[in-house]
């Protein structure tokens, strides 16, 4: 299932999938993997997210949905 909470917050910052990728520190695929649903967000991912958007939902996140 993909993740509502990612895709919004990305098209919300006007970026593309490489631009949110390249901002978080990940690569393309590793991200779209997350948004996608395919992965899991792991500790990493949601402290690099944190450290960029400090005021993300991590519940939201972590369930995939706004």
């Amino acid at each position: 299932m993909k993740n509502r909470y990612l895709i919004e917050l990305r098209q919300k910052e006007n970026l593309n999938l490489n631009q949110m990728a390249l901002k978080l520190g990940f690569s393309k695929s590793f991200y779209e993997k997350i948004e996608s649903g395919s992965r899991k967000p792991s500790r990493n991912f949601i402290e690099k997210l944190l450290a960029v958007f400090p005021n993300v939902d991590i519940k939201a996140v972590l369930k995939g949905a706004p």
